[in-house]
């Protein structure tokens, strides 16, 4: 793995647009299990508000969380929206009337579901749509032909629809053929401190400029999650140092991997957002990043 980076600076790129490293994932704005609607719309709101107010100019949604439920509160909290905020959603998969998640990733359905989110988000432009596909945990699914997918949404991309086209859950070889057949502005995978499997995509990412995105930056329930990295000796050791959370230090461990590493971490509380924003602040030395280098990653199957 390429030695990481140390700038933590507040400013990166989403793709070749401007932003600051933290942004908010909106995803656990939904109900439980990221299915109907918030238990209090109220909050839902104000954090999304806060969130602007103190900067976030990076917001990642779907028209399938809830679904539909966290576009509109995006829409009611932040429309008309404020100059340089960066909307990026993802689109191949729907939900059934149950909640579980079925792929739709025809090219047709792509647009549609691309035509949704404009809507749903009173919008003109995406900033960003990532193809979400499903070879990492169903690697044996029956997926459309990837040249297919991203060529409907460069499609998008030259009529005007969205500004960048992004992969997520993809293996290094379909980072590769992205890159190289209609170029990408994000990937968006799993890797956190506890699971680092992703380090080949996130070496791509930082060989050709692009943006990476972790999802589960805090781990997930294969790895413990944030218990886990709490319990882990030489994090809580670091975090002690800086009078600092254990998550805080795990979330700024990942800023300190590559320069356009984005954050979007999700809450639905305002008082945990602002914990996640100083992470912005924490800034690890040498001897932090080598301490942490000791933490044992764990193995995850995809």
């Amino acid at each position: 793995m390429t030695a990481p980076t140390h700038e933590t600076s507040h400013d990166s790129f989403l793709g070749h647009l401007p932003v600051r490293r933290i942004g908010f994932g909106a995803m656990q704005l939904a109900g439980p299990g990221v299915f109907g609607p918030p238990k209090d719309r109220d909050a839902a709101i104000a954090v999304l508000r806060r969130a602007v107010e103190r900067g976030v100019d990076h917001v990642d949604t779907a028209q399938f969380y809830g679904p539909d439920v966290v576009n509109d509160l995006i829409r009611e909290a932040l429309h008309p929206y404020p100059e340089g905020l960066r909307l990026v959603t993802k689109v191949g998969a729907v939900r059934d009337d149950q909640g579980a998640w079925l792929p739709a990733a025809r090219p047709d359905q792509l647009v549609e579901q691309v035509e949704q989110n404009l809507r749903s988000l009173d919008v003109e432009q995406l900033a960003l749509v990532n193809l979400r596909r499903f070879e990492r945990d169903a690697p044996d699914a029956d997926e459309p032909p990837l040249a297919d997918q991203l060529g409907a949404l460069a499609g998008l991309r030259d009529e005007g629809k969205i500004a960048m086209v992004g992969v997520s859950n993809v293996t290094a070889d379909t980072v590769r053929t992205a890159i190289e057949t209609v170029g990408i502005g994000e990937v968006q995978n799993p890797f956190s401190i506890l699971d680092r499997s992703d380090a080949p995509v996130l070496d791509l990412c930082r060989e050709h400029g692009v943006s990476y995105v972790p999802y589960f930056p805090l781990g997930s329930a294969f790895t413990g999650g944030p218990a886990a990295i709490a319990a882990d000796p030489h994090v809580t050791a670091v975090a002690a140092k800086h009078g600092v959370t254990t998550s805080q230090v795990a979330l700024a461990w990942l800023l300190a991997q590559y320069d356009r590493l984005l954050l979007i971490p999700g809450t639905s509380s305002v008082a945990h957002l602002e914990e996640n924003l100083a992470v912005a602040d924490v800034v690890l030395d040498e001897d932090d990043l080598a301490r942490l280098e000791q933490v044992e990653p764990v193995t995850v199957g995809h």
